[in-house]
């Protein structure tokens, strides 16, 4: 605990004096430079970093799907010099090389860029936000696609709101254009024959704020778009 106090107290005069945020900060204080070595009390410290807070995922979950904790996966990304790379490089690293189904190769590229201090929750790489929520209903994944790709049904659901659809594959994905130029990525999957989940990732937005309202909305359209599915109907984990 005095070894993880030593580190905030080092990362917040650092943030006071640079204007950094606290995740880049504290990165870089974790760095040794180059021809010198690290303080002892941010060596010390750097060994009881919480990887599984500053990614989002815990360490029980992401070895369940990928076989590996966060501590492994931030040391493999960082001798194939993850850091220095693009998120498109990374997430085909873990893709490629360790043979990790796509959405758990983004969440680990995600992890370990928030890990590095390289975006914070809910920015992407190039500084703007996105915002993201999922859900499961007790309907085919054939029937919540339509759902979404029949207008005059989105319309309903989405309370009106215009879109233009982009490209689709059904039954499988889904990009929108919305009202203000940012870009909705849908993507369904089968959880056997009469279940199936929508995961909703709005990205291009402005600031956290933004993100954090289209959260909210997004939440309150997949309950309604849950009001409209043929019964059964449940809406059995959110995230």
């Amino acid at each position: 605990m005095p070894q993880n106090k030593d580190l905030k107290h080092l990362v917040r005069a650092r943030m006071k004096k640079t204007g950094e945020a606290y995740t880049t900060a504290r990165a870089q204080l974790l760095k040794t430079p180059r021809g010198k070595t690290a303080s002892k009390t941010v060596l010390a410290a750097a060994k009881k970093v919480d990887y599984a807070a500053l990614a989002g995922t815990s360490d029980a979950t992401i070895k369940a799907k990928t076989g590996c904790t966060w501590e492994r996966w931030v040391r493999a990304l960082d001798y194939h010099g993850a850091k220095e790379m693009s998120h498109r490089d990374i997430a085909e690293l873990v893709s490629e090389k360790y043979k990790i189904a796509p959405w758990w190769s983004q969440s680990v590229t995600v992890g370990y860029e928030r890990i590095k201090g390289l975006r914070a929750r809910g920015q992407r790489r190039d500084g703007t936000y996105e915002a993201t929520k999922s859900r499961t209903f007790d309907v085919p994944v054939t029937t919540l696609f339509e759902a979404w790709a029949d207008a005059s049904v989105r319309r309903r659901w989405l309370d009106g709101e215009s879109v233009k659809v982009r490209t689709a594959t059904a039954p499988k994905s889904m990009r929108l254009g919305w009202s203000d130029g940012s870009i909705i990525a849908v993507g369904f999957q089968a959880k056997g024959k009469s279940k199936s989940s929508v995961a909703v990732q709005h990205s291009k937005l402005a600031d956290r704020e933004t993100a954090d309202r289209l959260k909210q909305y997004w939440s309150g359209r997949l309950d309604t778009l849950g009001e409209l599915l043929p019964e059964p109907h449940s809406r059995r984990r959110t995230t």
